[in-house]
């Protein structure tokens, strides 16, 4: 019989019919040797009882010598792949580029071993072509995983650990040593994310600063001061009038905000240990008071370019050296680097394009009559006028009116409001004691609190924290910075502080 089923002229001779009948099993009805027929049916169904098959009731047509080859109705739909690839009209050609396209995808999902003459079931196919879509979704997650490995094979330790938050720091670390010296330890706690904001704190000496920043930072009030991130001055240090803080310190919290202690500026403890320890200065400066007043301008300066929110702090007002120093500082300050697609003849100084952070006057150590209506807006008036030339933000972000802690005052009580927060002494236990022993000597009397004047100091120090985390993050430079490019841009601009013209210009006039 020919490949199109007809027979040939021939074939089923009479030769042929004597063979056929030596050939058949006993046992078997004999039937007419016809060429077509009942005899012709029952020769071929005795061949497929040889060959150990089943009887089946459908047309003979159905079981062609092509397994793999199915008719139109019972084969599945091709793919859009398969499809495309389809290009001859011939079965052998068709099924032969199916089988090659299918070698991907086995090469890349582990499968189970065949035998080499089976075919390959419908429904594994359809199971095949069902996952070819999803296909190159798996191979994205495996490269940002960063395995080649099916998902199936991927080690649950090393996804586990590409999942788990940042290390969490336990103590400040140096950015900037004392010898004023860029480090580069804060570098393993950064993350590739933008939502970061950067606080920094400047002040005179003892004004507090460490202990403020601890306390917005990971510390509570009735922490021990021992176990504060960032280091007070302990006893010794204090009666000897020492600083504590060298250089700047690093700390970054879990809400990813990086906070920067300094060294007091104008310190007279620092140009003291200049002078007794006979440091030698740098070329460029010929007298102690010049270097230590140039390094807190570089300081000062700084902060001005890589924070978001720079605290002023001072334990009494006002001191008039501390605005003209925040003044020459916002002159000295970098001007923010301008893209690269600008031209070079830009000084990127306007107005439009120059950073400026917001800055935040912190009236540490306040008094009880510094908490009088009258008092406050007298200090907001002061530092609106002596500010008032100012392109640093200093209004507009903090108001101890919106926090209610002044709950008789209404919100348009301050004319001009400025970036001003009070806090008072934070008292210790015994000394609360004592102030309940002096509101009267009766048993009832001397369970209630003294009187204070304003809000307890755990109180203050909550909402001075929940705004100073909700301040705005606006960018620090012409392109949005991840933690990481904001050390590499700060590392920059530290040394561009420290390379200065303006600020060698100004060290000469000082000199």
């Amino acid at each position: 019989m020919s490949d199109s089923g007809h027979s040939q002229p021939g074939m089923y001779g009479p030769g042929r019919r004597r063979r056929r009948r030596r050939e058949r099993e006993p046992g078997l009805p004999a039937g007419p040797l016809g060429v077509s027929g009942i005899g012709r049916e029952r020769e071929y169904s005795s061949r497929d009882r040889r060959d150990g098959s089943e009887e089946t009731g459908g047309p003979v047509m159905q079981k062609t010598p092509i397994i793999l080859a199915k008719p139109p109705a019972e084969r599945p739909k091709p793919s859009a792949a398969a499809a495309a690839a389809a290009s001859s009209s011939t079965a052998p050609a068709t099924m032969e580029k199916t089988i090659v396209l299918m070698k991907p995808r086995e090469e890349s999902k582990p499968s189970a071993p065949s035998d080499g003459g089976a075919a390959i079931p419908a429904t594994a196919t359809r199971e095949k072509e069902g996952q070819r879509p999803t296909q190159p979704v798996y191979q994205i997650q495996n490269r940002g995983m960063g395995s080649t490995a099916p998902s199936g094979n991927l080690d649950p330790v090393v996804g586990q650990a590409k999942l788990l938050p940042p290390e969490k720091m336990k103590h400040a670390i140096k950015l900037v040593d004392d010898q004023m010296n860029w480090c580069d330890n804060a570098m393993e706690y950064l993350l590739d994310q933008t939502d970061v904001l950067v606080v920094g704190v400047i002040g005179l000496q003892g004004t507090g600063k460490s202990m403020i920043m601890s306390l917005l930072s990971a510390n509570m009030p009735e922490d021990d001061q021992r176990s504060y991130v960032f280091r007070t001055q302990s006893q010794e240090i204090r009666e000897r009038a020492g600083n504590q803080t060298s250089g700047i310190d690093f700390f970054i919290t879990q809400e990813r905000i990086i906070f920067l202690d300094t060294q007091p500026i104008l310190s007279p403890s620092v140009l003291d240990h200049l002078i007794n320890n006979d440091r030698k200065l740098p070329p460029e400066y010929s007298l102690p008071h010049t270097y230590v007043e140039m390094q807190s301008l570089q300081v000062a300066a700084f902060l001005f370019t890589v924070c978001h929110v720079v605290i002023v702090a001072q334990d009494w007002f006002t001191d008039l050296n501390l605005y003209r120093f925040l003044q020459t500082a916002e002159m000295l300050k970098p001007s923010t680097p301008s893209p690269s697609h600008e031209h070079s003849g830009s000084s990127g100084s306007d107005e439009g394009t120059e950073y400026y952070p917001h800055v935040v006057f912190l009236q540490n150590k306040a008094k009880r009559e510094d908490f009088c209506p009258r008092n406050l807006k007298q200090m907001h008036v002061v530092i609106d006028k002596l500010m008032m030339h100012s392109r640093l933000k200093y209004k507009g972000i903090l108001s101890m009116l919106d926090c209610k802690v002044f709950p008789g005052l209404s919100s348009d009580y301050l004319d001009s409001e400025v970036n001003l927060f009070l806090l008072p002494v934070m008292e210790s236990d015994g000394e609360e004691n004592i102030l309940r022993a002096g509101a009267g000597g009766t048993p009832v009397f001397s369970l209630l609190p003294g009187y204070k004047g304003h809000p307890s100091f755990q109180s203050l120090v909550s909402k001075m924290r929940s705004q100073v985390m909700s301040m705005p993050r606006p960018q620090l430079s012409h392109t949005i910075l991840t933690e990481k490019n904001w050390f590499h841009y700060a590392a920059r601009i530290w040394d561009g502080v420290k390379k200065s013209s303006a600020l060698s210009e100004y060290s000469r006039l000082l000199a």
